[in-house]
């Protein structure tokens, strides 16, 4: 759960989940154009990357190659069991 709440706390991370929110299945490229326009975020390619990794190791995102592409989905299973925590009723 540590990993879920490290993963949250960069504003760029949010972001590239909001970005797959809106349109699941992106490769690097399109995130990195898509959050230079809708953002303003400049980061490179490599940078983006990095961030994927944190949100995968957070089980936040998924990667599917196909071909030389990789296309990243978003998994909301680790939101669901955070909001979870802290809502479900108490007897």
């Amino acid at each position: 759960m540590a990993d879920v709440f490290k993963a949250l706390a960069d504003p760029t991370r949010r972001a590239i989940l909001d970005e797959l929110t809106d349109r699941d299945g992106q490769t690097l490229f399109e995130l990195c154009a898509r959050l230079a326009m809708k953002h303003g975020l400049g980061s490179s390619r490599q940078a983006v990357s990095q961030h994927l990794r944190v949100l995968e190791d957070a089980a936040l995102v998924t990667a599917r190659r196909e071909g030389r592409y990789t296309f990243h989905h978003l998994d909301p299973r680790p939101l669901v069991g955070l909001t979870d925590r802290w809502t479900k009723e108490r007897p």
